[in-house]
């Protein structure tokens, strides 16, 4: 046990930078207002530190499965990579669980990042120019796809238990702004509510914006 407390012991500084990155980026970039716009970014804060706590400083969730699973799972920083350790598929499966988990989560980053700045140029009035043109809710949907893309990379038991409260906090409170929209925006934003999806777009538009010549 000291010895896996020691092996781990030297990544702890890194967490704690990646906690300090992530956190300032999720307060800046979403920059919560009400109470429950705090409370959702206060779980996805508890997200990030259960997650880079257990990545870079004590594997609870790797302690825990080796002393129940059938199978062997070494004590070990590469069986964070929890779903490549327990189909036994090794470093290539750990390299590419990592490619598909960092890839969703590129792609909610860039949706919280560019949501931001079509909210901060648009000054209080209605868009549905960028990313609001294929989402209503771009930025809760990119931190769908962080969650997502964190738990397919390294999952552990908190994150896994997280990650529900996270989506229904955040569906609840896209369905809150909702109304306040329409009360804001009236027939415009209805009409929107009609066109574009909530969180998940439709093939067509998101093809054409990569493919502006599709039909």
């Amino acid at each position: 046990m000291n010895q896996l407390l020691q092996g781990w012991i030297e990544f702890w500084p890194y967490a704690l930078l990646i906690i300090v990155l992530m956190s300032w980026g999720l307060y800046h970039f979403l920059a919560p207002a009400g109470w429950r716009e705090r409370a959702g970014a206060g779980v996805v804060q508890a997200f990030i530190i259960a997650l880079y706590a257990e990545m870079y400083g004590f594997p609870l969730t790797v302690y825990l499965l080796a002393s129940f699973l059938p199978q062997k799972l070494p004590l070990v920083h590469s069986s964070g990579h929890l779903w490549s350790a327990l189909l036994g598929a090794g470093e290539t499966g750990a390299v590419i669980e990592t490619l598909i988990g960092y890839s969703i989560l590129t792609v909610g980053a860039l949706l919280i990042v560019k949501g931001w700045v079509r909210i901060h140029f648009a000054e209080g009035q209605f868009t549905d120019s960028g990313p609001y043109r294929l989402l209503r809710h771009p930025q809760y949907a990119g931190i769908f796809l962080i969650v997502l893309g964190e738990i397919i990379d390294w999952p552990t038991i908190l994150t896994i238990i997280l990650a529900p409260i996270i989506f229904g906090m955040y569906i609840r409170l896209a369905q809150r702004e909702e109304s306040a929209l329409i009360a804001k925006f009236g027939k415009e934003y209805s009409r929107y509510q009609q066109c574009v999806p909530m969180f998940i777009p439709a093939w067509r538009k998101l093809a054409s914006s990569f493919l502006p010549h599709s039909r």
